[in-house]
């Protein structure tokens, strides 16, 4: 059936078409750097990192733009409270949030840009919308006014019929079920210490306008995807289109995705719950990236994830059954030949896994398609009922299986072994079981032991594993 997506505008599951030929061009909101991000926050990057991985699969190119809000509210007050400039106080935050995101393997986009390197922009797409009839000033702020813009709501598709003109809001967030003129530009106050001088006065950018014009500064006016949590598709994603469509008079974007909220122990994230944890707060407690990126990335995107502790612990026990699946498959001694019913039994599940992605990024059911798979056949092997010849294929759907999820391939602790070394030590263990050298081979073992590396002698050859 083809690559489909359920579209947040129309509220339906529609076929993937994308504008330019092969080309996506897709839009995402990022990171706002004020602190670490934490794990509702990377579930949506992971739900972002599993799309763009998917789309490459099903062999489109990518023209991927993630925005890094380095300008709010939030943000200057913080800012000026640690007497820090803008840049160094955002650039603590920026990197971290590159280090998290590569530690959980999340693909770069192809573009990230920042929101203080385009107020010039900014300010020409406000004066763009002033002379089109879309604003008004109060005390030197500029406003768009959604009266004048007859489709606004249609994404969040709520009512705002009792909505009251002129209303006005100068947060960047704002309640989400009230409709208010949004701030465009924020007129300097004496107390703060950021602000630009511009022909529009001075001041600083609204956080709506910066989405609006890094995407299509980037992109052009239509977009294909534009991604992002459920909770920014009202006000932010409706005021991103009240705004764009506005300049151009075209459609912003083709497909709206939205990921579900992330809970925790069936309780919304917080910090005064105690229950708020970034990814570094779980790498200190023992559980590594690749377990919460399985786990993240387990539950489809359109559904809330419970997250708990015991839910990384049952990711690690999927991710190594998948480990020495795959150890299997690669050491194993198999007898010759093919077995035609097997052949067609491995495509029967890269069709499932094909399937289930093109189907909105069903994820339970990809990897339901595979651990099925694995689970029969792990039982022919141990019958000897898995030919050599077999084994290629599987190969390549483990392979492809890794190319969206992932998780395969086990990241060395800090300072600890890295593939190489302990492909090293077991030649070098072997060589002195050969020479009788026992005492050597024990010492060896002992050392990887401690290592955390579990070595498994069997009539095959030496598998290993991390612990």
């Amino acid at each position: 059936m083809g690559l489909r997506f359920y579209n947040t505008l129309t509220q339906q599951v529609e076929d993937f078409l994308p504008i330019h030929g092969n080309e996506v061009r897709m839009y995402t909101c990022g990171p706002t750097v004020y602190n670490f991000v934490h794990i509702g926050n990377l579930r949506t990057f992971t739900f972002q990192d599993i799309l763009r991985r998917w789309l490459q699969a099903r062999g489109y190119k990518l023209n991927h733009v993630m925005n890094i809000t380095d300008v709010d509210d939030k943000i200057l007050r913080n800012a000026a409270k640690e007497g820090k400039s803008l840049h160094d106080y955002t650039e603590i935050y920026t990197q971290a949030f590159l280090e998290d995101t590569g530690k959980l393997r999340l693909q770069r986009p192809e573009k990230m840009v920042k929101a203080t390197e385009h107020i010039n922009d900014m300010v020409s797409a406000i004066e763009t919308l002033d002379k089109k009839g879309f604003t008004y000033t109060s005390e030197g702020s500029t406003y768009y006014r959604i009266s004048k813009f007859p489709g606004y709501g249609k994404l969040s598709h709520l009512d705002f019929s009792g909505m009251k003109d002129g209303a006005r809001v100068d947060n960047d967030e704002y309640d989400k079920d009230s409709a208010r003129d949004f701030v465009l530009w924020k007129a300097r106050k004496d107390e703060e210490t950021f602000w630009w001088d511009t022909p529009i006065g001075a001041g600083r950018p609204g956080w709506h306008i910066e989405c609006s014009v890094m995407a299509m500064k980037y992109l052009g006016e239509t977009l294909d995807i534009h991604a992002g949590g459920i909770d920014l598709t009202f006000p932010h994603h409706e005021n991103e289109i009240a705004q764009s469509e506005a300049i151009t008079g075209k459609t912003f974007a083709k497909y709206w995705l939205h990921s579900e909220h992330l809970n925790i122990d069936m309780q919304k994230m917080s910090k005064s719950l105690g229950n708020f944890y970034t990814l570094r707060d779980l790498v200190e407690m023992g559980y590594t990236p690749e377990q919460l990126r399985y786990l993240l990335a387990s539950v489809p995107y359109r559904k809330k994830l419970n997250f708990t502790l015991e839910g990384l612990t049952g990711a690690k026990s999927s991710i190594q059954r998948l480990r020495d699946y795959k150890l299997r498959l690669d050491t194993g001694k198999f007898p010759e030949g093919i077995n035609v019913e097997l052949t067609a039994r491995t495509a029967k599940a890269r069709d499932e896994f094909d399937a289930s992605l093109d189907d909105d990024l069903n994820t339970a059911e990809a990897l339901a398609a595979i651990f099925e798979y694995v689970r029969e056949t792990n039982v022919l092997m141990d019958s000897g009922g898995f030919p050599s010849g077999n084994t290629p294929a599987a190969q390549e759907l483990l392979s492809r299986f890794d190319s969206v999820f992932d998780v395969l391939k086990a990241d060395a602790v800090e300072g600890g072994l890295g593939d190489a070394e302990i492909d090293a030590q077991i030649t070098a263990r072997a060589a002195a079981k050969k020479a009788k050298n026992f005492a050597e081979a024990d010492r060896i073992r002992k050392e990887l032991d401690a290592a955390g590396i579990i070595l498994e002698d069997t009539k095959e050859g030496v598998r290993w594993k991390r612990k």
